[in-house]
């Protein structure tokens, strides 16, 4: 049997940069799986785009995306508008990973490893917003542009509380926002203070913050959080975070596979953590557009590891230096580490 051709497409600093240490450990465990892998490290915002377009080109079997949502973004993004769509394997690397969140896929590297050598793919919708493409949320208003405003640094040495001390810091600074939402479903123009569109039910770490939301229904799950007080808005964005049905005139939630936002101010968009643009847009699904790796099974979680297989250790890529991998003393014979 022909060995399969993987493009593995990682982001060095993700996971507190364990990815660099972890690479021999990785390539080691896909040789053994049956894949010639060739890698390339990312280097700067787009090239991860850049590189999973290539890697659609040049017909890889497969695309391994190896860092947090922004690389798996951009990779969706470079495999999304391929006539040759190879599909995706994830190894969870980022500061929240809601993507591996919601589709259950761990975030130990080993047992990420594994679900992708079963071969079990699933086909997922992913979402056009303008000219660019999101496959977990797009957003915009109030506390939407913290994930891209946090420095990496900040990130890799705080993890998720980097997040909670930056929204702490605008939470004085909230305003509502004049804007229009046009959909076959509904039709508004009001102030509010963001909009949320979810394709899982997993955002900013939050894994039940869209809990109708499915990857492959072809519907985008919407949530429009009208003008509020501070108190308000923290008591509801608080119910929603946990999942709540929120029967609040405050909220309003619909699902739909198209719809436009307009404002005349100037309000970023968030597209799966990273910066999107700006409002006008328009956001339409791409159903079962791509195929991703999963547990056939679905009792794979993001939190465990799938311990007592051969080689696993069930160690995640945010550990200490040193747990759980076998050194700089691996064969690399059969694998193409080249690095472009």
């Amino acid at each position: 049997m022909m060995a399969k051709r993987a493009r593995l497409i990682y982001n060095p600093t993700s996971g507190r940069e364990e990815m660099r240490r972890r690479l021999p450990d990785v390539l080691q465990r896909l040789e053994g799986y049956g894949f010639e892998t060739s890698t390339h490290a990312t280097v700067g915002s787009g090239d991860a785009t850049l590189a999973a377009a290539e890697a659609a080109r040049r017909g890889f079997d497969i695309v391994i995306a190896a860092g947090g949502d922004g690389t798996i973004n951009e990779v969706v993004s470079g495999l999304a508008e391929a006539e040759h769509r190879p599909p995706l394997g994830i190894l969870p690397l980022g500061t929240t990973n809601d993507l591996a969140r919601a589709l259950g896929i761990p975030r130990s590297w080993d047992a990420a490893i594994d679900i992708i050598a079963e071969g079990h793919e699933r086909k997922v919708d992913i979402g056009r917003l303008n000219k660019r493409y999101f496959i977990n949320i797009a957003g915009g208003g109030s506390l939407t542009e913290l994930t891209y405003e946090v420095p990496s640094k900040m990130k890799t040495m705080l993890g998720q509380l980097a997040y909670y001390m930056k929204g702490l810091e605008k939470l004085p600074r909230l305003r509502p926002i004049e804007m229009t939402v046009r959909s076959k479903e509904v039709e508004l123009h009001e102030e509010m203070m963001l909009f949320l569109v979810a394709n899982t039910s997993s955002v900013g770490g939050f894994e039940r913050l869209a809990p109708d939301a499915k990857i492959d229904d072809g519907l985008m799950d919407v949530y429009l959080l009208r003008k509020c007080t501070l108190p308000d808005f923290i008591r509801l964005v608080s119910l929603i975070v946990r999942g709540e049905t929120v029967s609040d005139p405050l909220v309003v939630n619909f699902q739909t596979s198209r719809l436009t936002i307009e404002s005349k101010d100037y309000v970023q968009l968030n597209l799966d953590g990273e910066f999107g643009g700006t409002l006008p847009c328009e956001i339409t699904v791409l159903p079962s557009h791509l195929g991703l790796f999963v547990d056939p099974l679905g009792k794979a979680s993001y939190h465990l590891s799938k311990p007592g297989q051969p080689g696993s250790t069930g160690v995640g890529f945010g550990a200490s230096g040193g747990a759980g991998g076998v050194g700089g003393g691996v064969t690399m014979s059969g694998v193409i580490a080249r690095h472009e």
